[in-house]
């Protein structure tokens, strides 16, 4: 495996072996020296185009944590700020010799596109509204720790589907684990061609959370996507809080071993509550904490790992 630019890349034995290591990985944060040598000698180059905190900070500590030599970039400080183009930029970069490059770029495709340029190693760190592979992974281990293996087990993922690159990623990862998932929002923020996608794959569709939130074991709020949305997707936002929120009275409605999953940054009195944010069974923070551990994995199996062609 060279690159990671989408979820649909990994079979299950893929997915698994990523998670089986990031539990080896996760045992690191708990040293005193948290500094492993894989990596010595290797250069990464976190290449973001966009805003982000958990995903840009945890490749960097993932990256450091294993000895490699990490460097941060954005958009507004390369040359593509001054016109020249992201493939002029990319093939400067790769010329380099570097051994990876981390792409969050607002493009759908971007890194499937920048992986066929260049000659060093790609990971899609979310490209538009199409995927954030490492979200959804990360994801997974999360609800694995605390649920066991998640074959059979109930997920909805709620919320701002429409703009969610989390969405597609996530119920990719989790069909192939062979859990069940159950998809709710209002209709203006269900994905078009989401029912033959559902009918094809076997996933559910619901506009009625207080309805799927008993049968579930785990529940994961989407962010709304404010800054994507150019028109009215719903009426207000105290509408969409009670309508489709995960409010102090919706978490009566969990069964007990049931958790909460959000990839962040959290609408707090949106799409969830500061109530179901901070609960005994939220995994909110857990999931930032999963997300250097299997970054780690990602990295290792990139650039270290058995069939690493870098």
């Amino acid at each position: 495996m060279k690159h990671l630019l989408s979820i649909a890349d990994l079979s299950q034995d893929d997915i698994l072996a990523i998670l089986d290591t990031a539990t080896s990985m996760h045992e690191v944060q708990d040293r005193e020296v948290k500094k492993l040598p894989t990596l010595r000698g290797r250069t990464i180059i976190n290449f973001f185009f966009e805003d982000s905190t958990r995903t840009r900070s945890s490749f960097e500590i993932a990256g450091k944590w294993m000895s490699a030599d990490t460097i941060n970039l954005t958009g507004k400080g390369t040359s593509v700020s001054k016109g020249e183009s992201l493939r002029d930029t990319v093939l400067t970069i790769d010329a380099m010799g570097v051994d990876m490059m981390i792409i969050r770029h607002p493009a759908s495709g971007a890194p499937k596109q920048i992986a066929e340029w260049v000659d060093c190693s790609i990971v899609n760190a979310g490209d538009g509204t199409h995927e954030h592979p490492s979200q959804a992974l990360l994801d997974a281990y999360t609800m694995r720790r605390e649920l066991g293996e998640l074959e059979g087990r109930h997920v909805a993922i709620v919320g701002d589907l429409t703009h969610s690159r989390v969405l597609r990623s996530n119920l990719l990862c989790l069909r192939t684990l062979g859990a069940q998932v159950t998809l709710v929002a209002p209709p203006t923020l269900m994905p078009a061609g989401i029912a033959a996608w559902a009918a094809a794959d076997g996933f559910e569709i619901s506009y009625d959370l207080d309805a799927v939130l008993p049968t579930v074991d785990a529940v994961m709020m989407l962010r709304v996507q404010r800054e994507r949305m150019s028109g009215g997707y719903f009426p207000t936002a105290k509408e969409y809080a009670v309508t489709y929120g995960l409010t102090a009275r919706r978490l009566s409605l969990l069964q007990d071993h049931a958790v909460i999953c959000h990839p962040g940054p959290m609408n707090r009195g949106l799409e969830i509550s500061a109530d179901a944010a901070d609960a005994a069974r939220s995994l909110v923070l857990g999931q930032v904490s999963a997300g250097v551990a299997v970054r780690m994995s990602i990295l290792y199996h990139l650039l270290a790992g058995e069939g690493s062609t870098s």
